[in-house]
């Protein structure tokens, strides 16, 4: 049996509207361009569907699958009913396919990865997350448009700059020291 070797995984974490998405985009697209297999995992906190009423796949999960596969020429997809509640982030990260990082978007209590919390001056009325006792482990870094106190003891990288950010994850995932980026 081959082993394959097991992605890093790396969360972006904040409030909404903080900016989480956009810069996670940006960096994936830089990475992308360095060579790296790149898979995205988000959480949602509300009630979508990518499926619509009357399609096939809709009708298929109407009648009771517990899984339908959708199979085109450019990509597939798997639609898998959850009635006990969200798939746990281990079994997501299995289904993540070949990938060199995994960037997960939110999971703030779930899961023992690196997370890089998101903070934008627009989005800062409330504390950091950490600061709330919110996440089950403290962020690496923070990503931000402006000075804020409380995070003086980790590395602030800026949230327009996503290869400076891309950096940081390649450093994360040699094992350095993560250098300060402004």
């Amino acid at each position: 049996m081959i082993s394959r070797k097991k992605p890093f995984a790396v969360g972006f974490i904040g409030r909404s509207g903080s900016g989480k998405t956009t810069l996670a985009e940006k960096v994936l697209a830089e990475l992308v361009r360095r060579g790296r297999r790149v898979s995205a995992i988000k959480d949602a906190h509300h009630g979508i569907d990518l499926d619509r009423p009357g399609k096939d796949t809709w009708r298929y999960r109407e009648a009771g699958a517990s899984r339908v596969i959708l199979r085109t020429a450019e990509r597939w997809a798997v639609m898998s009913e959850t009635p006990g509640g969200p798939a746990p982030l281990a079994e997501l990260i299995e289904l993540a396919g070949e990938a060199d990082i995994i960037l997960i978007e939110g999971f703030k209590h779930e899961g023992s990865f690196p997370r890089i919390e998101v903070r934008r001056r627009e989005a800062a009325k409330e504390p950091p997350l950490a600061e709330r006792g919110e996440l089950k482990n403290p962020p690496v870094a923070v990503a931000t448009d402006f000075d804020e106190p409380g995070f003086e003891r980790i590395p602030r990288l800026s949230l327009n700059d996503p290869q400076a950010v891309a950096d940081f994850i390649e450093d994360l995932m040699s094992g350095e020291t993560a250098r300060e980026i402004r």
